[in-house]
């Protein structure tokens, strides 16, 4: 059946315009609420939560490749009670599953963010960014994924309290000053902010964690922060902000045509870009530099 002939999912009586253009997807999809919770709680049924923002590339392109896909649609209907959100009206939730993500995987997330989560506690079983619908330089098809993690919750079922507990456990201790200390809130946070930032560096290439890099200016406006603080420009969170403004204004991400940053770089080395420029994102390198 073709989009234009297809009913309305519950998202046609939404007004988020990201929302809207998943209206016609054969996916059962439900907005974030007390009905879709619900469900996944009676049914005992995982939670497969999507979120995007209607101007993001890869969030169009999953949706064409696996959303709009009638056997994929009916793999996540059969499966799971799936979710969409637009992380521009529901930004808190965006934050818990985006960090999350990084918790789990060790690397940055993105958009379009899929996570697989329990029904009772929410606690991510797996969580992503895009995946194709077949399998595709090493990444698994969306369709395999799906019964994967299906069957993985199945098998685990009586351990899914604990592993919810473990996962708040971890996401506590990622927000800086969850320790009783006699230091300024502000203190704890920017130095733990700095530990966690210095794990991830790379003291090669700038930046932090691998490939895809993300220039993420608020990591950088931090690490001025604590610089300014510690009125040192050679202690590690000034040479961290350093070598990553270097590196990224002499490699690919900066436009060397018509200036701008570009939104990530797709190798660790900056050089190759992912040709798509976010003014937020410009916005905030500006001052920085």
């Amino acid at each position: 059946m073709s989009a234009s002939s297809r009913p309305a999912n519950r998202l046609g009586e939404e007004t988020s315009p990201y929302l809207l253009q998943h209206a016609f997807n054969p996916v059962d999809w439900y907005p974030w609420g007390t009905e879709a919770l619900a469900r996944a709680r009676s049914e005992d049924r995982p939670i497969l939560l999507s979120v995007g923002y209607s101007a993001c590339h890869w969030c169009h392109v999953m949706e064409r490749e696996s959303f709009e896909n009638d056997a994929i649609a009916n793999l996540m209907n059969s499966l799971f009670v799936n979710i969409k959100v637009d992380r521009e009206e529901r930004p808190d939730l965006d934050r818990i599953y985006q960090l999350a993500h990084q918790l789990l995987t060790r690397r940055p997330g993105g958009w379009p963010l899929t996570a697989f989560l329990t029904p009772i506690d929410h606690a991510p079983l797996f969580v992503g960014t895009y995946f194709p619908a077949e399998p595709h330089h090493g990444m698994p098809g969306f369709g395999d994924l799906l019964q994967q993690v299906a069957q993985h919750y199945t098998n685990n079922r009586s351990q899914m309290g604990d592993h919810a507990k473990a996962i708040r456990q971890a996401l506590q201790q990622t927000e800086p000053g969850y320790q009783h200390s006699t230091e300024p809130a502000d203190t704890i946070t920017l130095e733990t902010a700095a530990r966690q930032l210095e794990d991830e560096f790379d003291a090669v290439h700038g930046g932090f964690g691998k490939a895809p890099k993300f220039p993420h200016p608020t990591h950088l406006s931090l690490l001025l922060r604590l610089a300014w603080s510690q009125k040192s420009a050679q202690g590690s969170a000034c040479q961290m902000t350093i070598k990553t403004l270097g590196a990224m204004a002499s490699g690919g991400l900066w436009d060397h045509v018509t200036g701008g940053f570009y939104r990530y770089a797709v190798d660790d080395q900056w050089r190759i870009p992912h040709f798509e420029k976010m003014l937020y994102d410009n916005a905030q390198l500006l001052p920085i530099f």
